[in-house]
Order: structure tokens, then C-alpha cells, then sequence
């Protein structure tokens, strides 16, 4: 089983990466996009197949390292 993890900048939380990107794509003509927000995607594969589980796993992985709590939100989906 797949857990795919989004993680994303709090609303109100600058993004200088996405307004550094924004401008990139400007200067090469792309200039329809109003802006962008980066953020980051984590794949995790495990051998179990208790959804409860691999669901626990993740939320504590996300609680305790990946995600900053003060910036930071996440979602994720488990897929078979």
C-alpha cells in the first residue's frame, strides 16, 4: 500500500519560493497566473495492509518531523 502526503504553507504564511517561480515563468511569457503556492509531496510504500495502521504511521510521521505545526498543513490519501 501507498500513502501519498501533501504538505502546503499555512494561509497568511509568506511563500517566497512560489513568488520567486511566479516571476521565473513571467519573465519567459507565462504571465496568465496570478500565483503560486509551493509545497511538498512525500510518497511512503508499506508492506502492511491495515489502513489503520499505515494511517497511524503516517500522522506521526507527519506530527513529529515532516510537517512544522506553525507553517505547515498536511493531508495525505492511502491507496492499495
Amino acid at each position: 500500500m501507498k500513502a501519498k502526503i501533501f504538505i502546503s504553507l499555512k494561509e497568511g504564511i509568506l511563500d517566497p519560493q512560489g513568488s520567486t517561480v511566479n516571476k521565473a515563468l513571467d519573465s519567459v511569457g507565462i504571465d496568465s497566473i496570478n500565483s503560486i503556492r509551493m509545497g511538498k509531496y512525500i510518497e511512503m510504500e508499506f508492506s502492511s495492509k491495515d489502513k489503520d495502521q499505515i494511517s497511524s504511521i503516517v500522522k506521526q510521521s507527519c506530527n513529529k518531523l515532516l510537517v512544522n505545526p506553525n507553517t505547515e498543513t498536511y493531508t495525505f490519501s492511502i491507496e492499495d
